[in-house]
Protein backbone atom coordinates (compact mmCIF):
# COMPACT_ATOMS: atom_id res chain seq x y z
CA UNK A 1 0.00 0.00 0.00
CA UNK A 2 2.97 2.32 0.55
CA UNK A 3 3.64 2.33 -3.19
CA UNK A 4 -0.02 3.19 -3.89
CA UNK A 5 -0.01 6.16 -1.52
CA UNK A 6 3.37 7.29 -2.90
CA UNK A 7 1.98 7.20 -6.44
CA UNK A 8 -1.08 9.24 -5.50
CA UNK A 9 1.01 11.84 -3.68
CA UNK A 10 3.60 12.07 -6.46
CA UNK A 11 0.93 12.58 -9.11
CA UNK A 12 -1.05 15.08 -7.03
CA UNK A 13 1.99 17.25 -6.26
CA UNK A 14 3.28 17.00 -9.85
CA UNK A 15 0.02 18.10 -11.47
CA UNK A 16 -0.51 20.79 -8.85
CA UNK A 17 2.92 22.28 -9.60
CA UNK A 18 2.64 21.95 -13.37
CA UNK A 19 -0.88 23.38 -13.28
CA UNK A 20 0.40 26.43 -11.42
CA UNK A 21 2.87 27.10 -14.29
CA UNK A 22 5.99 26.18 -12.32
CA UNK A 23 8.91 25.27 -14.61
CA UNK A 24 9.03 21.56 -15.36
CA UNK A 25 12.48 21.10 -13.81
CA UNK A 26 11.45 22.83 -10.58
CA UNK A 27 8.18 20.88 -10.51
CA UNK A 28 10.12 17.60 -10.67
CA UNK A 29 12.39 18.75 -7.84
CA UNK A 30 9.36 19.75 -5.78
CA UNK A 31 7.75 16.32 -6.20
CA UNK A 32 11.02 14.60 -5.30
CA UNK A 33 11.46 16.81 -2.22
CA UNK A 34 7.98 15.88 -0.96
CA UNK A 35 8.69 12.19 -1.61
CA UNK A 36 12.00 12.31 0.26
CA UNK A 37 10.46 14.08 3.23
CA UNK A 38 7.45 11.74 3.49
CA UNK A 39 8.91 8.33 2.66
CA UNK A 40 12.59 8.37 3.67
CA UNK A 41 14.75 9.33 6.63
CA UNK A 42 17.55 10.71 4.46
CA UNK A 43 17.84 14.53 4.53
CA UNK A 44 16.22 15.81 1.33
CA UNK A 45 18.62 18.75 0.91
CA UNK A 46 21.74 16.60 1.06
CA UNK A 47 20.25 14.07 -1.38
CA UNK A 48 19.20 16.81 -3.79
CA UNK A 49 22.61 18.50 -3.88
CA UNK A 50 24.47 15.22 -4.38
CA UNK A 51 22.11 13.95 -7.07
CA UNK A 52 21.99 17.21 -9.01
CA UNK A 53 25.79 17.47 -9.07
CA UNK A 54 26.22 13.85 -10.14
CA UNK A 55 23.64 14.05 -12.92
CA UNK A 56 24.82 17.40 -14.30
CA UNK A 57 28.55 16.60 -14.31
CA UNK A 58 28.27 13.78 -16.86
CA UNK A 59 30.86 14.06 -19.64
CA UNK A 60 28.39 12.62 -22.16
CA UNK A 61 26.01 15.48 -21.40
CA UNK A 62 28.51 18.02 -22.78
CA UNK A 63 27.42 17.00 -26.29
CA UNK A 64 24.02 18.56 -25.65
CA UNK A 65 24.93 22.28 -25.46
CA UNK A 66 27.44 21.86 -28.31
CA UNK A 67 24.85 20.43 -30.69
CA UNK A 68 22.35 23.09 -29.60
CA UNK A 69 24.93 25.81 -30.31
CA UNK A 70 25.65 24.32 -33.74
CA UNK A 71 21.97 24.52 -34.63
CA UNK A 72 21.70 28.09 -33.28
CA UNK A 73 24.64 29.23 -35.44
CA UNK A 74 23.19 27.67 -38.59
CA UNK A 75 19.76 29.08 -37.82
CA UNK A 76 21.25 32.57 -38.17
CA UNK A 77 22.93 31.92 -41.53
CA UNK A 78 21.49 31.91 -45.06
CA UNK A 79 21.24 28.12 -44.83
CA UNK A 80 17.48 27.95 -45.48
CA UNK A 81 17.72 30.07 -48.64
CA UNK A 82 20.64 28.01 -49.94
CA UNK A 83 18.91 24.71 -49.13
CA UNK A 84 15.75 25.70 -50.98
CA UNK A 85 17.74 26.89 -53.98
CA UNK A 86 19.77 23.68 -54.08
CA UNK A 87 16.84 21.30 -53.51
CA UNK A 88 14.21 22.93 -55.74
CA UNK A 89 15.61 21.80 -59.13
CA UNK A 90 15.47 18.15 -58.05
CA UNK A 91 12.19 18.25 -56.11
CA UNK A 92 10.18 19.94 -58.89
CA UNK A 93 10.33 16.77 -61.00
CA UNK A 94 8.66 14.61 -58.35
CA UNK A 95 4.86 14.19 -58.16
CA UNK A 96 3.86 16.86 -55.68
CA UNK A 97 6.57 19.24 -56.87
CA UNK A 98 8.21 21.70 -54.52
CA UNK A 99 6.19 20.52 -51.49
CA UNK A 100 8.94 17.91 -51.19
CA UNK A 101 11.36 20.70 -50.27
CA UNK A 102 9.60 20.85 -46.88
CA UNK A 103 10.48 17.21 -46.24
CA UNK A 104 13.97 17.21 -47.80
CA UNK A 105 14.85 20.56 -46.21
CA UNK A 106 13.74 19.46 -42.74
CA UNK A 107 15.61 16.16 -43.13
CA UNK A 108 18.82 17.97 -44.07
CA UNK A 109 18.57 20.62 -41.37
CA UNK A 110 17.61 18.01 -38.76
CA UNK A 111 20.98 16.39 -39.45
CA UNK A 112 22.79 19.52 -38.27
CA UNK A 113 20.36 20.85 -35.66
CA UNK A 114 18.72 18.26 -33.40
CA UNK A 115 15.90 20.65 -32.51
CA UNK A 116 12.39 20.39 -33.93
CA UNK A 117 11.65 24.09 -33.37
CA UNK A 118 14.90 25.23 -35.02
CA UNK A 119 14.23 22.93 -37.98
CA UNK A 120 10.69 24.23 -38.36
CA UNK A 121 11.66 27.89 -38.15
CA UNK A 122 14.70 27.66 -40.42
CA UNK A 123 12.99 25.74 -43.23
CA UNK A 124 9.61 27.43 -42.81
CA UNK A 125 10.87 31.00 -43.10
CA UNK A 126 11.98 30.23 -46.65
CA UNK A 127 9.61 27.53 -47.90
CA UNK A 128 6.28 29.04 -46.77
CA UNK A 129 6.49 32.26 -48.85
CA UNK A 130 8.05 30.42 -51.81
CA UNK A 131 5.36 27.72 -51.89
CA UNK A 132 2.56 30.24 -51.39
CA UNK A 133 3.80 32.34 -54.30
CA UNK A 134 3.67 29.26 -56.53
CA UNK A 135 0.05 28.45 -55.63
CA UNK A 136 0.40 25.34 -53.47
CA UNK A 137 -2.58 24.65 -51.13
CA UNK A 138 -2.15 26.24 -47.70
CA UNK A 139 -3.14 23.10 -45.79
CA UNK A 140 -0.46 21.06 -47.58
CA UNK A 141 2.25 23.67 -47.00
CA UNK A 142 1.54 23.88 -43.26
CA UNK A 143 0.72 20.22 -42.64
CA UNK A 144 3.82 18.81 -44.34
CA UNK A 145 6.05 21.38 -42.64
CA UNK A 146 4.59 20.67 -39.19
CA UNK A 147 5.14 16.94 -39.58
CA UNK A 148 8.54 17.06 -41.28
CA UNK A 149 9.98 19.40 -38.64
CA UNK A 150 9.59 16.63 -36.05
CA UNK A 151 12.43 14.81 -37.85
CA UNK A 152 14.71 17.09 -35.85
CA UNK A 153 13.93 14.89 -32.84
CA UNK A 154 15.10 11.67 -34.52
CA UNK A 155 17.75 12.24 -37.15
CA UNK A 156 21.10 12.70 -35.38
CA UNK A 157 22.19 14.83 -33.66
CA UNK A 158 18.91 14.50 -31.74
CA UNK A 159 18.61 16.35 -28.43
CA UNK A 160 15.90 13.92 -27.28
CA UNK A 161 18.15 10.92 -27.96
CA UNK A 162 20.99 12.57 -26.02
CA UNK A 163 18.69 13.10 -23.04
CA UNK A 164 17.37 9.52 -23.31
CA UNK A 165 20.90 8.10 -23.50
CA UNK A 166 22.07 10.09 -20.48
CA UNK A 167 18.96 9.12 -18.50
CA UNK A 168 19.40 5.36 -19.01
CA UNK A 169 23.22 5.44 -19.32
CA UNK A 170 23.32 4.16 -22.90
CA UNK A 171 25.75 4.99 -25.73
CA UNK A 172 24.82 8.26 -27.46
CA UNK A 173 26.66 7.19 -30.61
CA UNK A 174 24.64 3.97 -30.88
CA UNK A 175 21.39 5.88 -30.36
CA UNK A 176 22.39 8.33 -33.07
CA UNK A 177 23.11 5.49 -35.47
CA UNK A 178 19.77 3.90 -34.59
CA UNK A 179 17.92 7.08 -35.54
CA UNK A 180 19.25 7.38 -39.10
CA UNK A 181 17.27 4.69 -40.94
CA UNK A 182 13.96 5.24 -39.09
CA UNK A 183 14.31 8.97 -39.73
CA UNK A 184 14.79 8.37 -43.46
CA UNK A 185 11.86 5.90 -43.54
CA UNK A 186 9.61 8.46 -41.82
CA UNK A 187 10.72 11.13 -44.29
CA UNK A 188 9.86 8.67 -47.07
CA UNK A 189 6.37 8.21 -45.62
CA UNK A 190 5.84 11.97 -45.57
CA UNK A 191 6.96 12.23 -49.21
CA UNK A 192 4.64 9.34 -50.13
CA UNK A 193 1.76 11.33 -48.63
CA UNK A 194 2.63 14.27 -50.89
CA UNK A 195 2.77 11.97 -53.93
CA UNK A 196 -0.64 10.55 -52.99
CA UNK A 197 -2.07 14.09 -52.73
CA UNK A 198 -0.66 14.86 -56.19
CA UNK A 199 -2.59 12.02 -57.83
CA UNK A 200 -5.75 12.14 -55.69
CA UNK A 201 -6.27 15.92 -55.88
CA UNK A 202 -5.20 16.87 -59.43
CA UNK A 203 -7.32 20.01 -59.34
CA UNK A 204 -5.18 21.46 -56.53
CA UNK A 205 -1.86 21.16 -58.36
CA UNK A 206 -0.16 24.48 -59.10
CA UNK A 207 1.16 25.29 -62.55
CA UNK A 208 4.22 23.35 -63.67
CA UNK A 209 7.62 24.82 -62.93
CA UNK A 210 9.69 25.93 -65.95
CA UNK A 211 12.06 23.22 -67.11
CA UNK A 212 15.80 23.32 -66.37
CA UNK A 213 18.71 21.66 -68.13
CA UNK A 214 20.74 19.08 -66.25
CA UNK A 215 23.75 21.40 -66.14
CA UNK A 216 21.58 24.14 -64.60
CA UNK A 217 20.33 21.70 -61.97
CA UNK A 218 23.89 20.72 -61.10
CA UNK A 219 24.88 24.37 -60.91
CA UNK A 220 22.10 25.13 -58.42
CA UNK A 221 23.03 22.05 -56.39
CA UNK A 222 26.32 23.65 -55.39
CA UNK A 223 24.43 25.52 -52.67
CA UNK A 224 23.88 22.19 -50.88
CA UNK A 225 27.59 21.34 -50.68
CA UNK A 226 28.39 23.21 -47.40
CA UNK A 227 25.52 21.70 -45.39
CA UNK A 228 26.08 18.21 -46.84
CA UNK A 229 29.77 18.43 -45.96
CA UNK A 230 28.88 19.37 -42.38
CA UNK A 231 26.36 16.51 -42.11
CA UNK A 232 28.84 13.90 -43.35
CA UNK A 233 31.60 15.28 -41.11
CA UNK A 234 29.52 15.18 -37.93
CA UNK A 235 27.65 11.90 -38.50
CA UNK A 236 30.45 10.17 -40.41
CA UNK A 237 33.00 10.82 -37.65
CA UNK A 238 30.72 8.98 -35.21
CA UNK A 239 29.80 6.18 -37.61
CA UNK A 240 33.41 5.32 -38.41
CA UNK A 241 34.45 5.52 -34.77
CA UNK A 242 36.73 8.52 -35.26
CA UNK A 243 34.93 10.63 -32.66
CA UNK A 244 32.55 10.29 -29.75
CA UNK A 245 29.26 12.20 -29.78
CA UNK A 246 30.83 14.97 -27.69
CA UNK A 247 33.86 15.29 -30.00
CA UNK A 248 31.61 15.24 -33.08
CA UNK A 249 29.56 18.05 -31.50
CA UNK A 250 32.71 20.17 -31.10
CA UNK A 251 33.62 19.51 -34.74
CA UNK A 252 30.09 20.50 -35.72
CA UNK A 253 30.33 23.84 -33.89
CA UNK A 254 33.62 24.64 -35.63
CA UNK A 255 32.09 23.62 -38.98
CA UNK A 256 29.00 25.75 -38.36
CA UNK A 257 31.18 28.78 -37.52
CA UNK A 258 33.20 28.25 -40.70
CA UNK A 259 30.00 27.88 -42.74
CA UNK A 260 28.61 31.10 -41.26
CA UNK A 261 31.90 32.89 -42.01
CA UNK A 262 31.85 31.62 -45.63
CA UNK A 263 28.32 32.98 -46.05
CA UNK A 264 29.46 36.29 -44.50
CA UNK A 265 26.71 36.04 -41.89
CA UNK A 266 29.09 35.62 -38.94
CA UNK A 267 29.52 38.79 -36.93
CA UNK A 268 29.57 39.64 -33.25
CA UNK A 269 25.79 40.04 -33.11
CA UNK A 270 25.21 36.63 -34.75
CA UNK A 271 27.83 34.98 -32.56
CA UNK A 272 26.50 36.39 -29.27
CA UNK A 273 22.86 35.71 -30.21
CA UNK A 274 23.64 32.07 -31.07
CA UNK A 275 25.61 31.65 -27.84
CA UNK A 276 22.85 33.13 -25.68
CA UNK A 277 20.18 31.07 -27.47
CA UNK A 278 22.17 27.89 -26.90
CA UNK A 279 22.75 28.83 -23.25
CA UNK A 280 19.04 29.38 -22.58
CA UNK A 281 18.00 26.10 -24.21
CA UNK A 282 20.80 24.13 -22.54
CA UNK A 283 19.97 25.57 -19.12
CA UNK A 284 16.30 24.66 -19.55
CA UNK A 285 17.11 21.05 -20.49
CA UNK A 286 19.76 20.77 -17.74
CA UNK A 287 17.24 21.91 -15.11
CA UNK A 288 14.76 19.27 -16.33
CA UNK A 289 17.45 16.57 -16.17
CA UNK A 290 18.45 17.64 -12.65
CA UNK A 291 14.85 17.48 -11.48
CA UNK A 292 14.35 14.10 -13.15
CA UNK A 293 17.49 12.66 -11.52
CA UNK A 294 16.31 13.79 -8.07
CA UNK A 295 12.83 12.41 -8.73
CA UNK A 296 14.31 9.07 -9.82
CA UNK A 297 16.22 8.89 -6.53
CA UNK A 298 13.12 9.71 -4.51
CA UNK A 299 11.03 7.10 -6.33
CA UNK A 300 13.81 4.57 -5.88
CA UNK A 301 13.61 5.03 -2.10
CA UNK A 302 9.86 4.42 -2.17
CA UNK A 303 10.30 1.26 -4.28
CA UNK A 304 7.69 2.55 -6.73
CA UNK A 305 9.54 1.66 -9.99
CA UNK A 306 10.31 -1.86 -8.80
CA UNK A 307 6.74 -2.37 -7.58
CA UNK A 308 5.28 -1.12 -10.85
CA UNK A 309 7.66 -3.28 -12.89
CA UNK A 310 6.71 -6.30 -10.77
CA UNK A 311 3.02 -5.48 -11.23
CA UNK A 312 3.41 -5.27 -15.00
CA UNK A 313 5.41 -8.49 -14.97
CA UNK A 314 2.68 -10.17 -12.96
CA UNK A 315 0.13 -9.26 -15.61
CA UNK A 316 2.10 -11.40 -18.07
CA UNK A 317 1.78 -8.82 -20.82
CA UNK A 318 3.53 -9.70 -24.05
CA UNK A 319 6.11 -7.17 -25.29
CA UNK A 320 3.71 -6.23 -28.11
CA UNK A 321 0.84 -5.43 -25.74
CA UNK A 322 3.24 -3.45 -23.53
CA UNK A 323 4.38 -1.39 -26.53
CA UNK A 324 0.76 -0.69 -27.52
CA UNK A 325 -0.01 0.45 -23.96
CA UNK A 326 3.09 2.65 -23.84
CA UNK A 327 2.22 4.16 -27.23
CA UNK A 328 -1.18 5.29 -25.95
CA UNK A 329 0.42 6.47 -22.69
CA UNK A 330 3.06 8.62 -24.41
CA UNK A 331 0.60 10.08 -26.91
CA UNK A 332 -1.64 11.24 -24.05
CA UNK A 333 1.33 12.48 -21.99
CA UNK A 334 2.71 14.28 -25.03
CA UNK A 335 -0.44 16.35 -25.32
CA UNK A 336 0.59 18.16 -22.14
CA UNK A 337 4.42 17.91 -21.96
CA UNK A 338 7.21 18.45 -24.47
CA UNK A 339 9.23 15.46 -25.67
CA UNK A 340 12.27 15.86 -23.42
CA UNK A 341 10.11 16.33 -20.31
CA UNK A 342 8.08 13.24 -21.23
CA UNK A 343 11.24 11.15 -21.53
CA UNK A 344 12.96 12.20 -18.31
CA UNK A 345 9.72 12.14 -16.29
CA UNK A 346 8.90 8.53 -17.17
CA UNK A 347 12.20 6.70 -17.62
CA UNK A 348 12.67 5.87 -13.93
CA UNK A 349 9.47 3.78 -14.10
CA UNK A 350 9.48 2.68 -17.76
CA UNK A 351 13.10 1.51 -17.99
CA UNK A 352 12.72 -1.40 -15.51
CA UNK A 353 9.51 -2.42 -17.30
CA UNK A 354 11.08 -2.64 -20.75
CA UNK A 355 14.19 -4.41 -19.48
CA UNK A 356 11.97 -6.89 -17.64
CA UNK A 357 10.06 -7.51 -20.89
CA UNK A 358 13.30 -8.07 -22.80
CA UNK A 359 12.83 -5.04 -25.08
CA UNK A 360 16.03 -3.66 -26.62
CA UNK A 361 16.75 -0.26 -25.01
CA UNK A 362 18.28 1.14 -28.23
CA UNK A 363 15.16 0.18 -30.19
CA UNK A 364 12.97 1.57 -27.42
CA UNK A 365 14.78 4.91 -27.63
CA UNK A 366 13.75 5.25 -31.27
CA UNK A 367 10.20 4.16 -30.43
CA UNK A 368 10.00 6.83 -27.71
CA UNK A 369 11.25 9.50 -30.10
CA UNK A 370 8.58 8.60 -32.68
CA UNK A 371 5.75 8.80 -30.15
CA UNK A 372 6.99 12.04 -28.57
CA UNK A 373 7.32 13.48 -32.10
CA UNK A 374 3.54 13.33 -32.18
CA UNK A 375 3.50 15.56 -29.10
CA UNK A 376 5.00 18.36 -31.19
CA UNK A 377 1.91 18.50 -33.44
CA UNK A 378 -0.96 17.48 -31.13
CA UNK A 379 -3.00 20.06 -29.19
CA UNK A 380 -3.21 21.55 -26.65
CA UNK A 381 0.56 21.87 -26.02
CA UNK A 382 1.97 20.94 -29.45
CA UNK A 383 5.00 23.22 -29.63
CA UNK A 384 5.30 23.12 -33.44
CA UNK A 385 1.69 24.28 -33.67
CA UNK A 386 2.49 27.45 -31.72
CA UNK A 387 5.62 28.12 -33.81
CA UNK A 388 3.58 27.75 -37.01
CA UNK A 389 0.84 29.96 -35.60
CA UNK A 390 3.39 32.72 -35.13
CA UNK A 391 4.72 32.23 -38.66
CA UNK A 392 1.37 31.97 -40.49
CA UNK A 393 -1.22 33.72 -38.24
CA UNK A 394 -3.59 30.75 -38.59
CA UNK A 395 -5.67 29.40 -35.69
CA UNK A 396 -4.17 26.52 -33.71
CA UNK A 397 -7.19 24.36 -34.58
CA UNK A 398 -6.60 24.85 -38.32
CA UNK A 399 -2.88 24.03 -38.05
CA UNK A 400 -3.59 20.94 -35.93
CA UNK A 401 -6.14 19.76 -38.50
CA UNK A 402 -3.59 20.04 -41.33
CA UNK A 403 -1.12 17.93 -39.31
CA UNK A 404 -3.51 15.01 -38.67
CA UNK A 405 -2.29 12.98 -41.70
CA UNK A 406 1.30 13.37 -40.47
CA UNK A 407 0.35 12.10 -37.00
CA UNK A 408 -1.28 9.05 -38.61
CA UNK A 409 1.93 8.43 -40.56
CA UNK A 410 3.91 8.55 -37.30
CA UNK A 411 1.57 5.92 -35.85
CA UNK A 412 2.24 3.85 -38.99
CA UNK A 413 5.96 4.34 -38.30
CA UNK A 414 5.49 2.77 -34.85
CA UNK A 415 3.86 -0.24 -36.53
CA UNK A 416 6.78 -0.48 -38.97
CA UNK A 417 9.27 -0.39 -36.08
CA UNK A 418 7.42 -3.19 -34.30
CA UNK A 419 7.21 -5.38 -37.41
CA UNK A 420 10.76 -4.65 -38.58
CA UNK A 421 12.82 -3.73 -35.49
CA UNK A 422 16.01 -4.18 -37.54
CA UNK A 423 15.36 -0.74 -39.03
CA UNK A 424 16.47 0.72 -35.70
CA UNK A 425 18.98 -1.91 -34.56
CA UNK A 426 20.95 -2.80 -37.71
CA UNK A 427 23.23 0.25 -37.79
CA UNK A 428 24.05 0.26 -34.04
CA UNK A 429 24.85 -3.45 -34.20
CA UNK A 430 27.25 -2.87 -37.08
CA UNK A 431 28.73 0.50 -36.15
CA UNK A 432 32.39 0.57 -35.20
CA UNK A 433 33.00 0.69 -31.47
CA UNK A 434 33.42 4.17 -30.06
CA UNK A 435 33.69 5.20 -26.39
CA UNK A 436 30.88 7.80 -26.81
Amino acid sequence: MTEFYATVIFLFVLFALLGSSVWVGLALMGVAWVGMELFTVRPAGDAMITTIWTSSSSWTLTALPMFIWMGEILYRTRLSEDMFRGLAPWMRRLPGGLLHTNIAGCTLFAAVSGSSAATLTTVGKMSIPELRSRGYPEYMIIGTLAGAATLGLMIPPSLTLIVYGVTINESITKLFMAGILPGLVLAGLFMTYIIGWHYLRPGQRPRREPSMTFSEMLSESRFLIPVLALVFTVIGSMYFGWATATEAAAVGVIGALLLAAMQRSLNWQTFSASLMGATRTSAMIALILMGAAFLSLAMGFTGLPRALAAWIDGMQLSPLVLIVALTVFYIILGMFLDGISSVVLTMAIVEPMIRQAGIDVIWFGIFVVVVVEMAQVTPPIGFNLFVLQGMTNHEISYIAKTAIPMVLLMILMVVILVVWPEIATWLPDNVRRSPG
